[in-house]
């Protein structure tokens, strides 16, 4: 028999909420602050430049303002752990979204974003549902999984552009803990420890449970690594080469269950 699905984690909704617009303002300051030909430079994103990059991070609060602004759906359709594993699906819709963003105005599309999103959050209860790419989420969900994509796509534009872009510590610590969460859902038992501090410790992959002492498995790595690791912008082999994991135990290898979003 399988082991039983655990329990979510439960989240903050005022502090993701804060967080979500904390981040996306990190963002748009260096975004702004960038001169206009580093727009053009590319990315790591495929065919994406910076000011593709630059373009999609504002829909990643103008989803949820459509998703307010319209009918409430009938019935929840995605649980926040089904959301990473989903992404690899929806790809090429948001690639063509991208494709036809008017980017023209980066400064003005900022603003009008920002603005929007803070008026159709106030007052929305976090238990409202709303529409997303992959099916009906709690907006409380879906604000947790905003931080992730805040959080990978701010590394990519600093990976893509040399900028040195701030991280609100909520939005890094939510982002870190839903991919180590979705580890355990993919690959779940108790003989792999995954550390990944400050922010979150869990245990995967079936086998001997640990109980006590130090376990035989385990992985440590920082945030920004696993963050990396998890979403497919870095392998495990080169990291553990870098001295960016440091594993021990011969099952403290990721390897086979890593990317974890497309």
């Amino acid at each position: 028999m399988p082991p039983a699905r655990k329990r979510t984690r439960s989240y903050d909704p005022a502090k993701i909420r804060a967080a979500v617009t904390a981040q996306f303002g990190h963002v748009r300051d260096a975004v702004l602050a960038l001169p206009p030909e580093a727009l053009d430079g590319p990315t790591r994103l495929g065919e994406w430049t910076v000011r593709d990059l630059a373009g999609h991070l504002t829909m990643v609060l103008g989803s949820v303002t459509r998703g307010l602004e319209g009918p409430e759906p009938a019935r929840r359709e995605l649980a926040l752990l089904d959301w990473p594993p989903a992404t690899a699906t929806a790809a090429a819709r948001i690639d063509e979204d991208v494709r036809a963003l008017d980017t023209a105005d980066l400064p003005g599309l900022y603003a009008h974003v920002a603005d929007a999103f803070g008026k159709a959050l106030a007052g929305a209860s976090d238990e409202r549902l709303v529409p997303t790419r992959l099916g009906a989420m709690t907006l409380a969900d879906f604000l947790v999984t905003r931080t992730v994509e805040l959080v990978v796509h701010t590394d990519d534009l600093a990976a893509a552009t040399g900028v040195e872009v701030p991280y609100d510590r909520q939005a890094l610590a939510a982002c870190t803990r839903l991919l180590a969460d979705t580890l355990a859902e993919k690959a779940p038992g108790g003989s792999v420890e995954v550390r990944i501090p400050p922010y979150a410790v869990v245990q995967c992959v079936e086998g001997p449970r640990h109980t006590r002492g130090t376990p035989p498995n385990v992985v440590e790595t920082d945030p920004l690594t696993w963050i990396r690791l998890a979403t497919g912008r870095t392998g495990w082999a080169a990291e553990r080469d870098a001295a960016r994991i440091a594993a021990s135990g011969e099952r403290a290898d990721l390897t086979g269950l890593l990317p974890l979003m497309g």
